[in-house]
């Protein structure tokens, strides 16, 4: 049985909150969407995503404004994430303060995978659909990339910018709020949802930093994540590969980086659940081959492209192995069935 993402009930309150503001009916609109009445009453309580989509979907149609999510990261607060919140808070720089969110999201929601990559001039800051889910609603992905940007402008100050952002929302008819909350250019239908950030703003300390209230609060953290845990190191891997693949075949290392884990970590977590950094390469690149063959616009060089391998014989030895077949050949054979 597939689990169901979930995420912290305080995080759709926010939504609520701005849905009276707008003297609409939140409460019948949660119940519309599915929520049991009370649900949202317990701030430690977590909701379905399939609800909190649906409530996101609701909250558009009755307001009329595809603007909304921007509108309601207003409502955000550090209470919103509990223990995250004040830990974010309390980091003392902005890259200490990403990395944190990306160790500990899971806290608030699985609904997401993140990962803040350092480049060469900027630091970029990903937030990616789970593989297998329900996509969380363009709007709970406006909010969230407006509420990380708002928190730049609460440590750094009101000018501050990101160099650019991706949304991989379509283009509204309107999308002159956006370019207001945002200030900083701006891609819609891209491929990832992406922040982009400048360095030296992101490593400069900063002086209301409190390192004792920030680890305070890892405490209780990873108190809670331990009690969330469950066997999805595999997802987390297989994730992070489907980003990058693209790119040549990722090192064990260099997905263990992006999940702020050492590599020895990861290779416990993997084993823990049965598998290994390999075998997960090699069942992620098999599962997308699968995927990419049936594409009839994509060419085997291409999808040995997307699968990272180093050229089109690599590609074909590695799925002749997984299916008897070259790909050209077993590409044939689905035309024939």
């Amino acid at each position: 049985m597939t689990h169901e993402a979930t995420t912290l009930a305080s995080w759709t309150r926010a939504l609520r909150k701005q849905l009276d503001v707008l003297g609409l009916d939140s409460e019948q609109l949660c119940a519309q969407a599915g929520f049991e009445p009370g649900a949202l009453d317990d701030p430690n309580g977590r909701c379905p995503l399939s609800a909190t989509t649906r409530l996101w979907q609701l909250a558009v149609e009755a307001s009329g404004d595809p603007a909304l999510g921007l509108k309601t990261s207003q409502f955000v607060s550090p209470t919103t994430f509990h223990a995250l919140g004040y830990a974010l808070i309390a980091s003392c720089s902005m890259r200490e303060m990403f990395e944190r969110t990306v160790r500990y999201y899971r806290v608030v929601s699985d609904a997401m995978e993140l990962e803040l990559r350092e480049c060469a001039d900027c630091y970029e800051f990903r937030f990616l659909t789970v593989p297998g889910n329900l996509a969380p609603a363009p709007e709970a992905l406006d909010a969230f990339a407006a509420i990380y940007v708002r928190s730049c402008r609460n440590r750094l100050g009101r000018d501050f910018a990101p160099l650019a952002v991706y949304l991989q929302r379509p283009e509204p008819a309107d999308p002159e709020p956006w370019h207001a909350v945002f200030r900083a250019p701006l891609v819609f239908s891209a491929a990832e949802n992406l922040l982009r950030f400048a360095k030296p703003e992101f490593e400069q300390q900063l002086e209301d930093g409190n390192p004792e209230l920030a680890e305070h609060n890892e405490v209780v953290l990873k108190r809670n994540l331990e009690q969330l845990q469950g066997p999805h190191w595999v997802r987390k891997v297989r994730a992070r590969l489907q980003a990058q693949l693209p790119e040549g075949e990722p090192s064990a290392e260099r997905i263990a980086q992006a999940l702020h884990m050492s590599l020895r970590s990861l290779q416990r977590h993997l084993a823990d659940e049965g598998t290994s950094y390999e075998a997960v390469l090699a069942e992620t690149r098999h599962a997308l081959a699968l995927q990419h063959i049936r594409e009839a616009n994509c060419s085997i060089s291409e999808i040995a492209y997307l699968l990272g391998f180093s050229d089109v014989s690599s590609f074909s030895r590695a799925f002749k192995r997984w299916t008897g077949q070259a790909p050209s050949q077993y590409r044939e054979t689905l035309k024939n069935d």
